[in-house]
């Protein structure tokens, strides 16, 4: 471990500050995003730049101890803390620069996508990335990156231009296409195992305005719905976006009170095309008679951060996931019987598909291997309540076990918990070998080892 004088000369190279278990700000520095997380570190760096990072990285390294990296603290596992160890915290690194004429933008790793919506936004210019604003960019994004814009513009990691990293032994690199390409191959859906990200420098597309909102049915028109959607979404144009949903209409405002806690299926849609030929690739929709079409004309990041009041910090989250290739009516079927049984008003079940401009990448040029996938499915069992944790837990795990026959095999790694060795296998397929490698030649200790992890080859 280390002495009171190491931390003495740890602490004297920092600008940032550290905290301890005996600090009155420790509790609230330790929380996550998910509340069923709970781990004690015994240090947690807030980092104020670069160098507070590489004096970190080497403290950890030298001194033997767990080293997790914190972002947004949105991980689902909590895989952003751990216990008796030493806890990067980027969250004071938030810097966010818009070069408009190039249409780049470069995000420091501690930003939140809402910060990089704020930057972009007064240019009329997005990246794609999540449904929550809240959610940390570098989770995110070394995870793939599904979103709104995944059919018109690709995941985060197809508009990933350059990343500079903490390597394990320290150093900085920039990875790019042209520099430590392996390494940029490595992070571009390989998560967090291949150093600390500082910044990202991220493509940008011409994004300002856009027509979005959820589309409402009854839960007993459910299977009809999904037969319509996996039909629909295959041959709609790149620039509607839909992730399918059951969900619990939440009691307020604008959902009318008719709809209050019911229990329906949804699509929630979000259109970048010509305003004027919107009528056109809605009227499909609209034909099915919904309960409530709530698309209107909002500004792109009021719907990036449209849940963010519903999935606020501090709720109970279970994860589980899997892609699917197809939509079979037997797998409806089983859908169904589980969406029926949503324990609590904030449990849910998403399809995201990952077609479209996701679909024109091929499977072996990143790290995120699902390519060939139509939906990345997630199943969340969510609640305020710690004396729920159990039920909703146990929903999610019995819809996921269900439905895994079905599935692709693997599953998004930003929608897992702490799985396995062998699930992690899955989520990469045939390019596990090359991230293994990629591994040992960038952190052959395992250094970097609190994520969804890869073992150095």
């Amino acid at each position: 471990m280390f002495s009171d004088n190491d931390l003495m000369a740890y602490r004297a190279c920092l600008r940032g500050s550290i905290i301890q278990p005996a600090d009155a700000g420790y509790d609230d520095a330790r929380k996550v995003f998910n509340a069923m997380i709970s781990k004690r570190p015994r240090l947690i760096a807030r980092c104020a730049d670069v160098a507070d990072v590489i004096a970190s990285v080497n403290f950890a390294r030298d001194h033997g101890l767990l080293l997790a990296v914190r972002g947004g603290g949105h991980n689902g596992g909590g895989l952003g803390i751990c216990d008796d160890g030493l806890v990067i915290d980027l969250s004071g690194m938030r810097s966010v620069r818009v070069d408009p004429a190039a249409r780049t933008v470069r995000v420091e790793g501690g930003c939140q996508w809402r910060d990089v919506d704020h930057a972009t936004h007064a240019f009329g210019l997005a990246t794609p990335s999540g449904i929550i604003s809240t959610t940390g960019v570098g989770g995110l994004t070394l995870g793939g990156g599904i979103g709104h814009l995944t059919r018109r513009y690709g995941l985060s990691i197809d508009n990933l231009l350059s990343a500079d990293v903490v390597l394990a032994d320290g150093r900085l690199v920039t990875a790019s296409e042209t520099n430590n390409s392996d390494l940029f191959w490595a992070l571009r859906g390989g998560g967090g195992n291949f150093g600390v990200v500082t910044s990202f420098e991220f493509r940008l597309h011409p994004v300002s305005d856009v027509l979005a909102g959820p589309t409402i049915w009854p839960l007993e028109r459910g299977a009809e719905i999904m037969q319509w959607y996996r039909a629909f979404i295959a041959e709609a144009p790149d620039e509607l976006n839909g992730f399918f949903a059951f969900m619990t209409v939440p009691p307020v405002a604008p959902f009318p009170e008719t709809l209050h806690l019911q229990k329906v299926c949804a699509v929630v849609w979000c259109w970048t095309g010509d305003p004027a030929m919107a009528d056109a690739a809605f009227a499909p929709v609209l034909a099915t008679g919904p309960a409530l079409h709530g698309v209107q004309a909002l500004p792109f990041p009021v719907l990036q951060s449209a849940f963010d009041g519903l999935y606020s910090p501090g709720l109970q989250w279970y994860w589980r996931a899997d892609f699917f290739n197809d939509l079979s009516d037997e797998a409806i079927a089983l859908h169904m019987e589980h969406a029926r049984q949503l324990p609590t008003m904030h449990s849910t079940m998403h399809l995201y598909p990952v077609d479209g401009a996701a679909h024109r990448v091929g499977r072996n040029e990143t790290a995120f291997s699902y390519r060939d996938a139509r939906w990345a499915g997630v199943f969340v069992g969510v609640d305020p309540d710690a004396a729920n944790a159990d039920r909703i837990s146990a929903w999610a795990r019995d819809y996921q076990t269900a439905l895994h026959p079905y599935s692709s095999g693997g599953a998004y790694v930003n929608f897992m918990m702490e799985e396995g060795e062998d699930r992690v296998r899955d989520c990469f397929r045939d390019n596990y070998s090359r991230l293994s490698a990629a591994k040992r030649e960038f952190d052959p200790d395992n250094l970097f080892r609190v994520n969804q992890n890869i073992k150095p080859a």
